[in-house]
């Protein structure tokens, strides 16, 4: 029986993270990555400050790298190569990474880019997020589409599994949309602490920001089919252009662990801090086996459960 990993996006750091792999790994993590972005990397996941690691061009790359750490302590230890991997949003990189696809510093450094053209982007306006509560995907098109006719910005940003949707705009529209949900179906809306509009036609001149960068890393085949963000299929042979196609994209992260599922995948592997899409895999595929490998003692234990090498 196959499994999947899964790779986790911004809003999972935490200060502290990562401490077992950065004493670990001092040659993945250490000075060459510190060189990559121009920050020290350990020393920012170790102390923080909390303030300075949720900046999203710092979460994202520390994120990326532990996550990055962690899979490969897994995959020396786990006798079969998975058979699938996804990621949530900044996650999308880490899978590919863990998939071949990209080269780890390749990967840090186009991470690091990333962050940066969100950050900028996300600081032209204001703008945010919102989870909605008790609404499906039709609630959720309806609610945008009505502030929308009415000339405001507003756009689902994420399907994560059933009742977990979030839509994203303007500030204006996430008020509105918390004053108007009920009248759409929505029981709640839920404004969230999120620099910006990511996942929405706000992060346009992100992705134009990103052109040059996805253009000049090195890309391959992956191993194993990554299942791209924005189309929630597998990734094909354009996965720069995918990658730059999911900054204005809701990301599509439900329809992705269903296709998985109806391929036969039943068992899914969480890898990176926290355990978010252990839990989205639990909700969005009934009877699913799912793992957390947040540490180095856990990636061990669970590359046992799967089938140790």
């Amino acid at each position: 029986m196959g499994y999947a990993v899964l790779f986790p996006g911004q809003g999972s750091q935490a200060v502290g993270m990562g401490a077992d792999v950065f004493a670990a790994r001092p040659d993945l993590l250490g000075e060459a990555a510190d060189e990559i972005l121009g920050w020290p990397l350990a020393a920012t996941c170790a102390g923080g400050p909390e303030e300075e690691l949720t900046h999203t061009d710092r979460a994202q790359p520390a994120l990326f790298a532990v996550s990055y750490a962690l899979w490969e302590a897994f995959r020396d230890a786990v006798a079969e190569s998975p058979q699938a991997a996804a990621g949530h949003s900044l996650g999308e990189y880490t899978a590919l990474a863990a998939a071949g696809a990209l080269g780890f510093g390749d990967g840090l450094r186009l991470v690091a880019a990333r962050g940066m053209a969100m950050a900028a982007a996300a600081g032209r306006e204001p703008s945010g997020m919102a989870a909605l509560l008790g609404a499906g995907v039709g609630e959720a098109e309806a609610l945008a589409a009505a502030c929308r006719e009415r000339g405001g910005r507003l756009w689902v940003a994420n399907l994560n599994a059933p009742g977990q949707v979030v839509v994203a705009g303007g500030s204006d529209d996430i008020t509105w949309a918390a004053e108007h949900g009920r009248d759409h179906g929505v029981r709640r809306v839920i404004p969230l602490k999120v620099a910006g509009a990511f996942h929405s036609p706000f992060m346009a001149p992100a992705a134009h920001d990103l052109t040059e960068a996805v253009s000049s890393t090195p890309m391959r085949e992956p191993a194993f089919p990554v299942w791209a963000n924005a189309t929630g299929l597998p990734h094909t042979t354009d996965i720069g252009r995918g990658l730059l196609e999911q900054l204005t994209s809701p990301v599509l992260f439900e329809r992705s662990l269903v296709a998985m599922a109806e391929a036969g995948i039943t068992r899914f592997v969480h890898i990176g801090p926290g355990e978010v899409t252990a839990g989205l895999a639990g909700r969005s595929i009934e009877g699913c086996e799912t793992h957390v490998v947040s540490t180095l003692k856990e990636a061990a234990v669970v590359a046992g459960a799967i089938g140790a090498g």
